[in-house]
């Protein structure tokens, strides 16, 4: 596939911002010119943000971390305009009272519902980025070994070490993991988001993590964008970092036998997990490491008894509507977050810890998570 589709929902998402600015100039030009073409000029911000949040553009970006955040705001005020306008075209709708004292209250309701984006969006950056959470989850496995029931796995994944994560958050996440006392530590992906983010130091401190049965990790897609897997894998076996690129590991529990495999980021809408049928190993727990979860039901397919998968952040910034999850991430994949089940096989999706384009968390905290294995009939 080419850039163009490859990009396809980055670029609705543009054409959707420029839209509604486009919108918000046409009902506010007469009434509040100033203000409209403020809000012309940020969608072009905005929209210029989006196109540098692409990884085909960061080649041609300055580096430095207020470049970054310029970008991050840049891409968090069109979000916020574009819940205005949205807001706005419901206020609009609503008719003002006779009774002056209705009015008034009236106005300040609108008030507030068109600013509550702003708000919302300025909590997701101060407050959401950083309410990382330990998350427990039981798993049940039918026919799991009696020595493999309890198992415990502690997983992280979307660190995105860089500008909008700092070296105390992310040592905060690796003692949260080694507070689990896991018999295994799984790194799903996404350690940094671009060339010239600081790889070193964040392997340094992902060394720290702690396991009976060591530390094991799988690519992501932002490994092949600052072209890193190799130095990753390298450097990271020096750190008793152990990162599994079409390879297994078998450990024994027991009488129990876990067979454990990792494949680099499968990309979306290819074909998915060519050649990771052979390493599955019969009369064992199957457990597949993979990125991208949409890979899931081919893994399924294939036998897998179990799959950690991140990427999704859970959306990042998602809304609940009506008992469902409103988020980007549901563009590319229907397993955006927690678990899913195919036939006998499980699949768990970690919202992961940092940020990427904008550094806010809305309805999505970063969380560090411990799996337990259970066995269930």
């Amino acid at each position: 596939m080419g850039t163009w589709s490859k990009n396809l929902p980055e670029y609705v998402a543009i054409m959707v911002v420029v839209l509604c600015h486009w919108q918000a100039w046409r009902w506010l030009r007469g009434r509040s010119p100033l203000v409209g073409w403020l809000l012309a000029v940020s969608g072009l911000f905005g929209s210029l943000g989006m196109i540098f949040e692409m990884h085909w553009a960061w080649r041609f970006l300055p580096g430095g971390a207020w470049f970054f955040w310029a970008r991050g705001a840049a891409i968090a005020w069109a979000i916020c305009t574009c819940g205005m306008t949205a807001a706005l075209a419901l206020v609009r709708r609503v008719k003002a009272p006779h009774d002056p004292g209705r009015r008034m209250l009236l106005q300040a309701a609108q008030t507030a519902v068109v600013a509550a984006p702003a708000a919302i969006t300025g909590f997701g950056i101060i407050v959401g980025r950083r309410d990382l959470r330990p998350v427990e989850v039981s798993l049940p496995v039918r026919g799991l070994a009696k020595d493999l029931d309890g198992l415990r796995i502690a997983q992280l994944s979307d660190v995105h070490y860089g500008p909008f994560l700092a070296r105390y958050e992310l040592a905060a996440a690796v003692g949260m993991a080694n507070e689990f006392r896991p018999h295994l530590t799984m790194v799903t992906g996404d350690l940094i988001t671009r060339d010239g983010d600081p790889l070193d130091e964040c392997l340094d401190e992902l060394a720290r993590l702690r396991a009976d049965s060591g530390v094991w990790g799988c690519m992501g897609n932002h490994e092949i964008y600052a072209e890193c897997e190799e130095y990753v894998a390298r450097e990271g076996a020096r750190r008793n970092l152990h990162f599994l690129r079409g390879e297994q590991r078998e450990f024994r529990f027991g009488k129990a036998r876990l067979n454990l495999a990792g494949v680099d980021y499968q990309k979306m809408h290819g074909t998915y997990l060519p050649g990771a049928a052979q390493l599955r190993r019969e009369g064992a727990l199957n457990l597949l490491l993979s990125h991208n979860p949409d890979a899931f039901r081919v893994a399924a397919e294939q036998g897998w008894d179990l799959m950690l998968a991140g990427h999704t952040h859970g959306g990042q910034v998602t809304v609940e509507y009506l008992h469902q999850h409103v988020n980007f991430a549901r563009f590319f994949t229907p397993y955006v977050y927690g678990h899913y089940k195919e036939g006998d096989s499980n699949l768990y999706v970690t919202r992961g810890i940092g940020t990427v384009g904008v550094p806010a968390r809305i309805g999505a905290p970063p969380e560090v998570t411990l799996i337990k294995l259970c066995a269930t009939s």
